[in-house]
């Protein structure tokens, strides 16, 4: 591109100050409503935002809202580093009609100046951009940032990302409606690795099947030249998104380099840079205007059904250690009195010995980092069940989405009996010596009167059945949650479902339900090896976490 002939100028030092004074006038009303981060060229200024909570989350406003403007959403996504936060800012300034040679910018994003520990929180940041005089843009902006996937804080940290959106569109005071969804990419990234397979499938499992035309690549630190490894990259991980005429995702270029102090050796270097970003948010902007909105409920529903799957299939995992453990206690009681009936009737205080099922209240493993992102789990303190196990938005039990009318959905006892805390219920067993008399007690006491006189067999022989039923109940329910998700989610074969399949289908096997078990077959038949890749990538993230937790808890 030819250098444009304003570059070629030489300005003296008076005019420079004249033209920026120009420009200072231009801008005054929102340079009144900053703090200037530094002078310079171009003089960097940090727009003073209208703050508020909206539950666990955070809306910063700049601008007056004009009631006459339609208003467009942008959710960005992607890993940490992409560039989203200059994105953002990008945006803004396209929104105020900033241009080079008005040698200013302008930050609604805020520089991490945080601790190491507050820098690991999970925030969920939506920005609203109204009206401005020097508005370029037929409508006004609401972009939703996000933390970045896949980084070092784990998989923990990602599944809290989901929890916050989920917040956020149901609120009465939310979301509920996207134009767009930019999946922000490096334009450095040259291969389909498990690590971006993972993001991938992370971004778009949180929505419903209506998005999959609104969800573009917006690539960052481009050069203007089209990165071929990484749009091949895009290309293989055929994720669903919105397809230009040749069939490949749509996406859009940008530069990050709005911010560099401008000299004589590299500002026409600058100017091209910016003329390229502002190229391709013109088209972007155009896009988005096209873009028509999308109703959220969807997405609430794939975001609920996710993580009601998540909740069921740990409880049904924890639900058959305890009926094993149940299982062997009734088998040994069983098998003792059989073999010692005899000296049981000459002698009530006879005892055996069988292995007990206890609770015992454990801390969670991860160590500082349930601490920041306010995870827990919220406990019955009669039923000792961890009825809602992570909890991560509310900050009490009565706060909690299990809660309704003030009693648990889950063990029915009211929500004064529980408590929200860093601990879970553990199920153990001990050796116990147990008298005949006993173990009369412990299996007769609460039952009926015409059930006491059914022998002490009878009733460990029923209650036997009433925990397979049990188990039955969860595994059919774990099943419903998979099924519903296939039929709602843009994003069928989510690694979130994948890592569920083999103990979902062995479960079925076991149960004799074929039909089933072949559905769960063939689920699992259509992963393929970049899927797999992924999946062993958010393993093994898995199990660093595991190990890192315990390294920290000991």
């Amino acid at each position: 591109m030819p250098e444009p002939k304003l570059v070629q100028q030489r300005l003296h030092p008076t005019r420079l100050q004249k033209s920026f004074s120009i420009t200072s006038e231009k801008y005054n009303d929102i340079i009144s409503k900053s703090s200037q981060i530094s002078s310079g060229s171009p003089a960097r200024y940090q727009l003073r935002t209208k703050t508020e909570e909206i539950g666990t989350l955070t809306r910063k406003t700049v601008g007056e809202q004009n009631l006459n403007k339609i208003n467009k959403t942008i959710l960005l996504v992607g890993e940490r580093g992409t560039g989203k936060s200059a994105l953002i800012n990008t945006l803004v300034n396209y929104a105020m009609g900033v241009e080079f040679d008005d040698d200013i910018w302008s930050e609604i994003v805020e520089e991490e100046k945080r601790s190491q520990c507050d820098s690991q929180t999970s925030d969920v940041i939506v920005y609203e951009i109204f009206d401005f005089k020097e508005n370029t843009l037929p409508y006004s902006l609401t972009i939703i940032d996000t933390p970045g996937y896949g980084d070092t804080r784990g998989i923990e940290h990602d599944d809290i990302v989901s929890h916050r959106l989920l917040d956020l569109f149901r609120s009465e005071e939310g979301v509920h409606e996207m134009n767009v969804v930019g999946l922000v990419l490096k334009a450095s990234e040259n291969r389909l690795s498990g690590r971006l397979m993972y993001v991938f499938d992370s971004v778009v499992s949180l929505f419903g099947k209506n998005l999959e035309n609104n969800i573009v690549t917006l690539i960052t630190h481009s050069d203007g030249v089209a990165p071929e490894n990484a749009l091949k990259a895009l290309d293989s991980a055929d994720i669903k998104c919105a397809k230009n005429e040749k069939n490949h995702p749509v996406h859009f270029l940008f530069d990050n380099c709005q911010t560099p102090q401008r000299t004589k050796g590299n500002k026409a270097a600058l100017r091209n840079a910016w003329e390229i970003t502002k190229g391709q948010t013109g088209q972007f902007v155009n896009f988005l205007e096209k873009c028509g909105p999308q109703k959220l409920e969807k997405t609430v529903h794939v975001l609920n059904e996710r993580i009601r799957m998540t909740e069921c299939i740990q409880k049904l995992q924890e639900r058959i250690k305890l009926i094993e453990h149940k299982q062997t206690e009734i088998k040994q009681t069983r098998e003792a009195l059989k073999k010692h009936e005899h000296e049981m009737k000459k002698n009530k205080e006879f005892t055996v010995e069988v292995d007990e099922v206890y609770k015992e209240k454990e801390t969670i493993s991860g160590g500082m980092w349930w601490l920041f992102f306010n995870k827990g789990a919220v406990t019955c303190n009669v039923c000792e069940e961890n009825c809602h196990y992570p909890c991560t938005m509310a900050r009490g039990p009565e706060g909690c989405d299990i809660m309704k009318n003030g009693k648990c959905s889950a063990c029915k006892c009211p929500a004064s009996d529980h408590v929200k805390e860093k601990e879970i219920y553990v199920n153990k067993t001990r050796k116990v010596e147990k008298t005949l008399q006993g173990m009369k007690d412990e299996y007769e006491e609460n039952k009926a009167e015409g059930e006491k006189k059914s022998s002490l067999l009878e009733n460990l022989e029923k209650e036997m059945r009433e925990l397979t039923a049990e188990k039955t109940s969860l595994l059919e329910e774990s099943y419903q949650h998979v099924v519903r998700l296939e039929q709602i989610a843009l994003n069928v074969d989510s690694l979130t479902t994948q890592v569920h399949l083999d103990f979902l289908t062995e479960k079925m096997k076991e149960r004799g339900d074929t039909e089933k078990k072949q559905k769960l077959e063939e689920m699992r038949s259509r992963v393929d090896e970049r899927t797999r890749a992924g999946l062993r990538y958010m393993l093994s993230k898995q199990a660093a976490a595991g190990k890192a937790g315990k390294e920290m808890m000991n």
